[in-house]
Order: C-alpha cells, then structure tokens, then sequence
C-alpha cells in the first residue's frame, strides 16, 4: 500500500515536493507497522519522511517526493521478515528512480513466510523483463545466507531505471519444458539438502528430463547467526513463464515470547520437505496461469503501472494477496481490472488499462 501511495502523488509532487531516498520509504513503510502495534494516542512527527502518523495506526499523513536511488546504498531490515518482504516494493520504486538502485539489504533472507532471496533472483526478475525492463543492470547477488530469527544475511540488489513499463498481452503458459532447483544449508550438515534434492528429484524424474537442483553450502560468515536450511524449486515453460515455490526450516526457532528455544524439537525429515516443496510446484502448475499464486499481487501492480494501454494475462485461482492488490490498484491508482473465467482450464484472464505511469524524475536527469 504505501508503494501505490507513493506512486500515486509522485508526478504532483515532482517539483515541489521532498526527495525521498529508497531509505526512507522502507523506513516510513516499517514506521506504519510499527504505529499499528502501539497503544498509544499521541502523535509523533517525522520530518526527515516528510510525514507523519499517530501511534495508534488510525492515521498516516505522507507527501511523496522523487525517487533518487543511487549506489552504495545499506538498510538493515527488520529481522521479523525475511528480505523478500522488502525487495517486491524497492524493485518497484528502483524502477522509477532518478538514478539506478544499488543497495545492500542486510537481515534474514530466508523464512516460511515470504518468498526466498532464490526465488527472487531466479523468477521475480524474469517477470520484470516481460515489462520491457531491461535485463542489464537487474540483478540479485546473494552473499551470506540468514535464517530466522537471528539473521546475519547480506544481499546486493541492483535496479535499472526505465522511462514507462510496456503493456503485456501474457495469456499464454505453455508446457514446462525444464525445472530448476536451489538448496541452501546453512551452520547445519549439507546432508539436509543432498535429502531434498534427492526426494524432489525423484517425483520430477518420472515427469521431464530436464531436472536440476543446485547445492549452496554456507559456513563461517556466509552462514549467518542461525541454523538451517532450504528449497526453492522454478519451473520454466515454452512460452517463458516461472513457477515458483520455495520454503526454509530453521533450526533455532523461537518461541510465543519471541525468544529462542534452544531445545531440540522434532522435525519433519529432510526428505519430507523435498517432496513437500515439488507437490507445492506441481500444485501451482496444475492451476495454470502465467505465474504462480506468490507472483500475482506483483504481476497486477506491473500491469497497473504500464503506459496507457490494454495489458491481459491469465493466472489460477486468485490469492488473498492478488485480490487485496486489486482492491489497492482500484483505490490508489483508479486501475478496475475486468476479469473473464475460463472454464475449460479453471484460470481467469484479466484485463486493465494502465495509469500510464511515466519516470519524470529520469527527463530531470
């Protein structure tokens, strides 16, 4: 929401208002989690956000400015989300900066909650590209792996910036013609992942040939301060469409008090998880679409920012995410997507016009 806020009055407030850095907005952005959590009715003023919001979360004042991106940039996330929380807006504001993102996310990058730092980097972008965002200077360097809840991960995120998106007509999914795979294991045994590639790979083998799932093993500083491990798995159709599904264990969980249990708890074997995670893939294939359920809230804000003209594509079953960033689009952006369900395949094609969002800031360069 505070991503379609700022896009929203950023073309209003191009020559008056404040320069806000990517900084900022994550920390304005974390600052509204945190007001909702208080008690409290007193106010509390934030100039260097340019705004301001009440402790008890009933209201948030926010005057966009220019994106400016940049280089050499550091923001140490929050560690109750993983970086996959932070990195689908900042790829959408990178976009429309003044200058090329280049910043450094330092925190957890793996949990159960949001997606994994490898399925980022290996289907998110590719999604970006249908937009016309080109593929020099996109990219994602994972440097240290850090699991829940203690972190201690480190990742590099570069973003191009681009005059206006281009509209899709992405209806079509195609057959999977290879999958591919990424295990991580981290201050743990690598015996975890030769486990999940071991059970994923025997219920992909019987399907395609064209099957590969990669080993990164991280210790000393790369490991980060907690143990653990996981998968992501992306399968890559004819039509050039990336499922996706991924999901970490961590091996020093915490408690309701939020803090760590050191005991050891039971876990489901290794090898449970490798066949968890591919019934997960083949699942998110079998509802058909052109991105899987993960990638749909991502996908409607791409169509709703692209230039003034008819984008359509065709997903599965609509997530709670996807429907809550209609809802969004719809308020913040007036986008109304229409929607078509296919019967014969279960999916639904959806249409909108886009708001025509231009990079004014990148003219002022």
């Amino acid at each position: 929401m505070d991503l379609l806020v700022h896009l929203e009055g950023e073309d209003d407030k191009l020559f008056n208002g404040k320069i806000i850095s990517p900084i900022d907005t994550l920390q304005l952005a974390i600052l509204e989690v945190e007001c909702w959590r208080k008690a409290s009715r007193k106010e509390k003023m934030n100039e260097d956000h340019n705004g301001y919001a009440t402790l008890l979360g009933t209201r948030l004042k926010y005057k966009p400015g220019i994106i400016m991106g940049g280089k050499n940039l550091v923001h140490n996330c929050a560690l109750t989300r993983s970086m996959g929380y932070y990195l689908e807006p900042l790829l959408l504001l990178g976009l429309f900066g003044k200058k090329p993102l280049s910043i450094r996310l330092r925190g957890v990058t793996d949990d159960p909650k949001d997606p994994s730092v490898d399925t980022f980097r290996n289907a998110s972008l590719h999604i970006l590209k249908r937009f016309g965002v080109p593929s020099e200077g996109l990219d994602l360097k994972i440097e240290a792996r850090g699991v829940a809840p203690e972190g201690g991960g480190e990742v590099l995120l570069t973003v191009p910036n681009v005059q206006t998106l281009t509209a899709v007509q992405w209806v079509e999914e195609g057959m999977v013609k290879r999958i591919r795979g990424w295990t991580f294991s981290a201050r743990v045994s690598s015996d975890f992942e030769h486990s999940m590639r071991f059970a994923a790979r025997g219920i992909f083998n019987n399907l395609l040939p064209d099957v590969h799932i990669f080993n990164d093993h991280k210790s000393g500083p790369q490991a980060g301060k907690s143990p653990g491990y996981g998968i992501t798995l992306v399968a890559e159709t004819i039509e050039g469409c990336y499922i996706s599904a991924d999901t970490t264990v961590s091996c020093g969980r915490t408690d309701e008090t939020g803090e760590v249990d050191e005991e050891k708890q039971e876990r489901k074997p290794a090898e449970d998880t490798g066949v968890e995670i591919a019934s997960w893939l083949l699942q998110e294939i079998e509802k058909g679409g052109v991105v899987d359920s993960t990638h749909q809230g991502l996908l409607f804000i791409l169509c709703a920012l692209c230039q003034q003209d008819v984008s359509k594509v065709r997903v599965g079953p609509l997530s709670p995410y996807g429907v809550e960033t209609l809802r969004n689009l719809k308020e913040f952006l007036g986008v109304t997507f229409s929607f078509r369900p296919d019967p014969s395949t279960a999916t639904v094609v959806l249409t909108c016009v886009g708001s025509g969002l231009v990079n004014l800031s990148r003219k002022l360069s």
